[in-house]
């Protein structure tokens, strides 16, 4: 069984300068967390409907995570449509908004 995959994910417009910075942020979370990062989707503040053509990738590649730098690059708040698909983890700070409730009869 191979490592769980999943889609990097910025803003052009938030990233400015440092897109760069932010993609290798992605990458080295990708890998610190074991998934197999598969591509990195780029879009920008003229991009209709980012939300739901990252949803759309989502479910093309069967990613289990969108990987971004930071929650800034989803606007003010991180969309629970994309959570309700997969797990969304920020590299800065380091947070992952699961799309499962933990089972609380698991501890």
């Amino acid at each position: 069984m191979g490592k769980p995959t999943a889609l990097g994910y910025l803003r052009r417009d938030i990233s400015g300068e440092t897109q760069r910075w932010h993609e290798a942020q992605i990458r080295i979370c990708a890998k610190q967390l074991g998934y197999e990062l598969t591509k990195t989707i780029v879009f920008h503040a003229r991009t209709r409907s980012p939300i739901t053509g990252l949803i759309t990738a989502v479910q093309a590649a069967g990613a289990e995570a969108v990987i971004a730098p930071t929650p800034w690059h989803f606007g003010a708040q991180i969309p629970g449509d994309l959570v309700q698909v997969t797990d969304v983890i920020t590299a800065s700070p380091r947070h992952t908004y699961s799309r499962r409730l933990p089972n609380p009869f698991s501890w």
